[in-house]
């Protein structure tokens, strides 16, 4: 019988080999991409949010290690269909346990980079987005910032 740690870990290397949403989203509303300087880890989120403040479509892209393209590929599976207000409430603690599997503080930020990238997303307009930023509500997700992982 599989140990619970083996079953996260086949879930963590099913969205590494079959990701979901892993591409550029054309019509996107929203963009944003960063990387983990410390180890090369890079995430890009594309949104589209709709009139409702519902993200109706949600990619990612990026290149990185097992970790950080895993947990993209949860979070953005995890997104689709919620509101900015839900996404708010949604902590850095909630994304770790999405992951699974407990992390080293070091792969603490791979798992945590493309959560990090979607708060910035939220506040990212594409240049031919419909929408308009300043209409949004504030969003806080919580947690450090970057600057303060160092």
């Amino acid at each position: 019988m599989a140990s619970e740690q083996d079953i996260y870990e086949e879930h963590v290397l099913d969205h590494y080999e079959d990701p979901y949403h892993r591409g550029d989203l054309d019509h996107a509303t929203h963009s944003h991409e960063a990387d983990n300087p410390l180890c090369g880890d890079v995430i890009q989120i594309d949104l589209k949010i709709g009139a409702d403040d519902t993200i109706e479509e949600a990619w990612f892209n990026g290149d990185g290690c097992v970790i950080s393209q895993a947990s993209a590929s949860m979070l953005i599976e995890t997104i689709e269909g919620k509101t900015l207000d839900e996404l708010r409430d949604f902590s850095a603690d909630e994304m770790l346990k999405l992951f699974g599997p407990k992390l080293t503080p070091n792969r603490q930020k791979c798992c945590l980079l493309s959560w990090r990238v979607l708060q910035s997303a939220v506040h990212s307009p594409t240049n031919d987005s419909p929408t308009d930023d300043d209409d949004l509500p504030e969003v806080n997700f919580g947690g450090p910032s970057l600057g303060e992982e160092s």
